[in-house]
């Protein structure tokens, strides 16, 4: 790699950096092209997934899940937050799809994540129901390929980010749930914001 590509890619590594490995990736990886979103895919999902078994993942989801739980709990019910929390579902569910596709249990195809969402009207209580059984699913999917692991170099098409092994897979859910649970805000943060809108009108 040459020094100017060195240079362009200071950036991205940068802004990893600052905003968390596990919560900045994939946000980075699907924002930028070419090389620097392969720098951040290989470095950033693929090459600490593959360093780690799908037990280890699993269990990574599993602990990130009891986060995920907390944080919708703590949730105010508000548009927003019901629109983070169908997001998630959406994507995880989506993702389950692909890694389907990994265990041969599924032909691949290239669709959206949206009809993997939740119907629009649905109340925060069954969101964060449904974040719970979501979650749970990709660990039970992360213990089917334990037990039966694709070649190491089987991949299965991301739209945005490109072909990802299972182990790909697997850290890219459990990095997008904690990127955008990360937006969820309290009922007194939402409180706080609302006040401070306030005081600027006046």
């Amino acid at each position: 790699m040459t020094q100017k590509n060195n240079k362009s890619l200071l950036p991205a590594v940068v802004t990893v950096a600052t905003v968390g490995v596990a919560a900045g990736a994939a946000l980075l990886a699907r924002k930028r092209k070419g090389e620097i979103k392969d720098f951040v895919v290989s470095n950033v999902l693929e090459k600490p997934a593959g360093r780690s078994s799908f037990t280890d993942l699993g269990q990574g989801l599993e602990r990130g899940g009891l986060y995920l739980a907390q944080r919708a709990e703590k949730a105010a019910d508000t548009p927003e937050n019901r629109e983070v929390l169908l997001h998630i579902i959406g994507i995880e569910r989506w993702g389950q799809n692909r890694i389907l596709v990994a265990l041969g249990q599924k032909e691949f195809v290239r669709d959206e994540y949206r009809s993997y969402r939740p119907p629009e009207g649905t109340s925060l209580p069954q969101l964060r129901n449904l974040l719970s059984q979501t979650r749970s699913r990709t660990v039970d999917l992360a213990r089917q390929l334990h037990h039966s692991p694709p070649d190491d170099d089987f991949v299965v098409e991301h739209n945005g980010l490109g072909p990802l092994t299972a182990k790909g897979w697997l850290r890219y859910l459990t990095q997008h749930a904690d990127l955008e649970s990360r937006r969820l805000r309290t009922g007194k943060e939402h409180l706080e914001v609302g006040e401070q809108e306030s005081a600027s009108a006046g």
